[in-house]
């Protein structure tokens, strides 16, 4: 059997990576990519506790979490699409569509 703690461990590895990607990337794919893997982090989390404790509240969460992460990559997508089209770049510094 495989510690809780080694969960967490890689939980918080792949949400530093995520983060980083966040922070560092100027595409907007990639960091489309890194807020999905960051979500993971936390459903691995919720797991990881949920299996620990014995209870199956966590299960429930990460359902939540799945279908709101579907969500997001159905709408964000659109809207990149839609970005694309008109700027016909995804790199995040030419997006200027929500300044004053």
């Amino acid at each position: 059997m495989v510690p809780i703690h080694a969960y967490l461990m890689l939980a918080m590895i792949l949400f530093g990576i995520g983060a980083f990607g966040v922070l560092v990337s100027r595409n907007v794919i990639v960091m489309f990519m890194s807020v999905e893997l960051m979500l993971n982090a936390a459903n691995l989390v919720l797991i990881a506790f949920s299996r620990a404790l014995g209870v199956v509240d966590g299960h429930v969460f990460v359902f939540l979490v799945l279908a709101v992460a579907a969500a997001e990559a159905a709408v964000g997508l659109a809207m990149i699409i839609t970005i694309y089209r008109n700027r016909e770049t995804i790199n995040i510094d030419r997006y200027n569509l929500l300044k004053w």
